[in-house]
């Protein structure tokens, strides 16, 4: 299946209308037709945002607030791929992020969506609020990037978090909980910043339960009022899924769990150890003449070394002198964002790793072609903040700075001894976030669907729903999926793919993509608990695939 990274899925439909914790007045719910809305008038798409001629794209004007749209517009920017063959109706998709742009995936995406979908839907897709061409757009809370660096200097925000041996170092302790108070202070300053911006005042009406009565209404003009939705949604675009109802075809790849995402904070890096310990198992089956880590002998616990003294010499380094071009902290959460792609490996290896070396060493200047870093003109969008925590628990829910860092502890400790200090993280600006949307689904989902679907992630599908879900995913586990398919029972297929990467889009299989295309096209649904395998003629390094790697995991933890 696809390999989008970034990308989630969640879905609701129209039971949220009639289950939701709505923050404000009890009124009821708009329940908008095709007459409501003008009609989208598709036009070329701006060739700056998009680049392929055969997309068409336009506006739909929606309600800023569903239960009183006498507050005001939004305006989703919407793109299409004509379908190939003879049309059946349209399938959406979301990329996840929260925050990935829908007419940006679909411009680079566009042949594989048709092909997964056998080519007898359109493909649309839309920038959510808060997100490219959608009014509102993006949430800018600085300025300039000049702004941000000085109002974040001397933090961990711009470093990340120095630690070694799992954060059993007292030293490393005491200097991360040094910054608590400031780091607390800095996120609830952040707030008042984004809500005196320029869409401030539009915070309270982005997040999911939003997100899903746009698609709704997106389908009602495009197939017709109560049409049902067909959908494909990957990582937190599957959360938009988990709320859906009034469904189609479905396919959640890279699955977040919604109750945990509903009740609690997120916590979803189970898996990224075990891909890591991939990496340097490949690596090591390379050997030195397709992996620049190893020599000649190398185990992959050989090769883990070599990152550990990495990291190490750059904690050391950052310890003695705090201006160093390279942290371990900026390291460490560069090498997590590898473990989403695996196809990307040999040149972590063979071109990102040495350059690395070269500077901790201080034989080199920072390269910028190492770590990616905003440009000169520009500034730190905070849009994934606003979507994410919009949903999550209330802000008055007594969660302090001191309390996040204990959690990092522990979660290094316990859960990630590689990843789990990364900084700064998904969740963890949500408790000093000032605002809520005025609509949230907090459960139940369980509820018995029109259609069963499909779902992965590596993949899980329902009868009516597919999920589809990848064996070791760093940032959406298996565990998610499975909870989801307990929820929906018969409602869903699990299919599970024996790889790495964030969703099943990481790493091709040609099983996984005849069950999708099976289940869009004929409704064909597999059995509960399919197993796939990627391609065998996929080389994670030269000379070795994925099924090579999984047969060689060491047992011991990194």
């Amino acid at each position: 299946m696809l390999n989008f990274s970034y990308a989630a899925t969640v879905f609701l439909a129209l039971f949220l209308v009639y289950s939701t914790s709505y923050a404000a007045s009890q009124h009821p719910v708009c329940v908008l037709q095709v007459r409501d809305y003008p009609q989208v008038h598709w036009v070329p798409c701006d060739p700056t945002v998009v680049n392929d001629t055969s997309l068409s794209c336009g506006f739909l004007d929606v309600p800023l607030d569903y239960h009183n749209p006498k507050i005001g517009k939004a305006r989703l920017a919407i793109i299409k791929a004509n379908a190939t063959g003879e049309r059946r109706g349209t399938v959406l998709f979301n990329p996840g992020g929260p925050g990935g742009s829908g007419l940006q995936s679909v411009s680079e995406n566009k042949d594989v969506l048709l092909s997964l979908t056998g080519g007898v839907y359109d493909i649309a897709s839309w920038d959510p609020r808060g997100v490219g061409l959608t009014t509102p757009g993006e949430v800018f809370c600085f300025e300039s990037l000049d702004e941000y660096n000085t109002f974040f200097k001397g933090t961990i925000e711009l470093t990340g978090i120095e630690e070694t041996g799992n954060f059993t170092d007292p030293a490393d302790v005491a200097a991360l909980m040094s910054q608590a108070s400031l780091m607390q202070d800095k996120y609830e300053k952040v707030g008042q910043k984004c809500l005196r911006s320029s869409n401030g005042k539009f915070l309270k009406y982005m997040g999911t339960a939003a997100a899903v009565r746009d698609m709704v209404s997106i389908i009602n003009v495009l197939d017709g009022p109560q049409a049902p939705v067909n959908y494909l949604g990957t990582s937190y675009g599957t959360l938009i899924g988990a709320w859906f109802v009034n469904i189609g075809r479905v396919i959640l790849d890279g699955v977040l769990d919604p109750v945990f995402i509903a009740t609690q904070e997120l916590a979803t890096i189970i898996s990224a150890d075990t891909i890591y310990k991939g990496l340097v198992t490949g690596c090591a089956l390379a050997g030195p003449a397709g992996c620049a880590v190893a020599s000649e002998g190398d185990g992959p616990l050989d090769i883990d070394a070599k990152f550990q003294a990495l990291l190490q010499a750059a904690h050391d380094a950052t310890r003695l002198n705090s201006s160093v071009p390279l942290t371990s902290g900026q390291i460490r959460s560069n090498l997590y964002s590898e473990m989403y792609t695996p196809q990307d490996w040999t040149n972590l290896v063979n071109e990102v790793y040495p350059q690395v070396v070269e500077i901790v060493r201080g034989e080199s200047a920072q390269n910028t072609s190492v770590l990616r870093k905003l440009e000169a003109n520009e500034t730190k969008s905070y849009t994934t903040s606003a979507i994410f925590c919009a949903d999550t628990v209330d802000p008055n829910s007594k969660i302090n700075m001191t309390d996040i860092f204990n959690s990092i502890i522990a979660g290094t400790r316990n859960v990630s001894h590689i990843f789990g200090s990364i900084w700064p993280g998904l969740s963890y600006p949500c408790p000093f976030w000032p605002v809520r949307s005025v609509e949230i689904y907090r459960g139940p989902f369980n509820k018995k669907l029109a259609n069963k679907i499909l779902i992965a992630s590596s993949t899980v599908i329902y009868r009516n729903l597919m999920l589809s879900i990848l064996q070791y995913d760093p940032i959406t586990p298996l565990a998610g999926a499975q909870v989801l398919a307990g929820q929906l029972g018969d409602s869903a297929a699990l299919v599970r793919v024996n790889s790495f990467g964030h969703t099943t889009l990481g790493e091709p299989s040609s099983c996984l993509n005849a069950i999708a295309l099976a289940y869009m096209v004929n409704g064909t649904v597999p059995q509960n608990n399919t197993v796939c395998e990627v391609d065998s003629d996929f080389e994670v390094f030269p000379g070795v695939n994925t099924a090579d790697i999984l047969a060689n995991l060491p047992d011991t933890d990194v």
